[in-house]
């Protein structure tokens, strides 16, 4: 498929030239922001060590496909990140992930409120013998309300949030995505979130802060100003389809070899090239054409339009018609249509990465581009417990004491 191979794999997990190069973050999180939150400062260059349960280990490793037992996500999900296996429960555990939070900038966790407190980690603690500690706590619902104590998953927070309200067709049930979206929102806010605390501590003195992040909040502001409009105006939002209720035509288009397209008529000018480009131009002078509002009013006659144009037409005529038009259209794309996309490949979203049990995986790229501090995947996934003698060696703890920890099944 042409893609480019990672060139370097540095097995030790340095990284001289990235914005965090030199902040170490403890990734004492699972599915599935916490650990995106963590992947996301690893390929800028932290230093990520991965505190995974010395038994169970991550339940990232169980999720979702395999190949000869080798678990796929997690390959990307635990790049560049060092692994320990350590038991936070027993008290020993606790005492040694105390140590290394001691030697951290970061603590990234999403047990559910009061636990870290339970096991004698409190943030209060951290903080106390680290001054300069960011903790940054995801959970469902947040640190405080009556809801904090639920069990917090992204399917909850994409049905609360107005996701699934919003999402499916006028006469069917609420849709649920069929992804991570809930939890990917809140990875991607919460390595931003670190980011701005990790400045601010620069700014204040070398102070860290606890940052409270819930599933429910980043998807509740992705999904848009619903609530504004309900306080301003009594108006609550339906479902509709593939249609928008801000603007026609917008809607997914089958094309005569079998595939789908997209597109989007957001602006003006893009409604009236779509409507030129396919033969009717009349509609353009109708009053109602002026605003994306009352053209989605007139969808059943401006779909009729557009679909016919296009169930004529094969997905590359289409594509090719409109890129000619100046108008808005995408290619609905599976992740073996994403695989060979020229576009995907020249600017390498995906890239291929050196894996010891794999070989070459493909993965998403760092999610955005740098041009004085790159991002880098350094190596892939690690096996459980990969680093947890090196790491805990460099505490003070001797090879004795691991070989205890590891029988009582403290540590592996």
């Amino acid at each position: 498929m042409a893609f480019r191979t990672m060139e370097q794999v540095d097995p030790n997990g340095s990284m001289s030239d990235g914005p965090l190069t030199g902040v170490r973050v403890l990734d004492a999180s699972t599915i599935l922001a916490g650990p995106l939150c963590c992947q996301i400062l690893g390929d800028f260059g932290a230093e990520v060590v991965k505190i995974e349960h010395p038994t169970a280990g991550d339940s990232m490793r169980g999720h979702g496909e395999s190949k000869d037992g080798t678990p796929l996500w997690w390959k990307e999900i635990a790049r560049n990140k060092q692994t320990v296996g350590l038991s936070l429960s027993a008290p020993e555990g606790a005492e040694l992930f105390a140590r290394l939070a001691a030697t951290a900038d970061v603590v990234v966790e999403n047990f559910r409120p009061g636990t870290l407190e339970r096991w004698g980690l409190s943030p209060e603690r951290l903080l106390e013998a680290n001054p300069g500690l960011v903790v940054a706590r995801i959970t469902g619902f947040g640190q405080r309300g009556p809801y904090a104590a639920r069990a917090g998953f992204g399917t909850l927070a994409e049905a609360m949030s107005g996701f699934a309200h919003l999402t499916g067709q006028p006469d069917g049930p609420p849709t649920l995505p069929a992804f991570g979206l809930a939890d990917s929102i809140c990875g991607i806010a919460a390595s931003s979130a670190v980011v701005m605390a990790l400045l601010a501590r620069e700014r204040n003195g070398g102070h860290g802060q606890v940052v409270d992040l819930s599933l429910l909040e980043p998807i509740m502001t992705a999904v848009g100003p619903g609530p504004t409009v309900f306080q301003q105006l009594g108006k609550v939002g339906a479902r509709n389809g593939n249609r928008s209720h801000n603007n026609a035509p917008r809607n997914t288009y089958r094309t005569a070899d079998g595939h789908w397209v997209a597109i989007s008529t957001s602006a003006q000018a893009i409604a009236e090239r779509v409507m030129r480009l396919v033969g009717h131009p009349e509609v353009i002078d109708e009053p109602w054409f002026a605003a994306g509002h009352s053209r989605a009013l007139h969808a059943d006659l401006l779909d009729g339009y557009v679909g016919d144009w296009i169930l004529a037409r094969t997905r590359d005529e289409v594509v090719g018609a409109f890129t000619d038009a100046g108008a808005a259209v995408a290619p609905v794309y599976s992740a073996r249509d994403l695989a060979h996309d020229p576009h995907v490949r020249e600017t390498e979203m995906l890239l291929e990465v050196e894996d010891e049990d794999l070989g070459p995986v493909l993965q998403h790229n760092v999610m955005w581009r740098m041009s004085e501090t790159p991002g880098r995947i350094r190596f892939t996934g690690r096996d459980h417990g990969a680093d947890t003698d090196t790491l805990l060696s460099d505490l003070g703890v001797d090879a004795d004491t691991l070989a205890d920890l590891r029988t009582r099944n403290i540590i592996c």
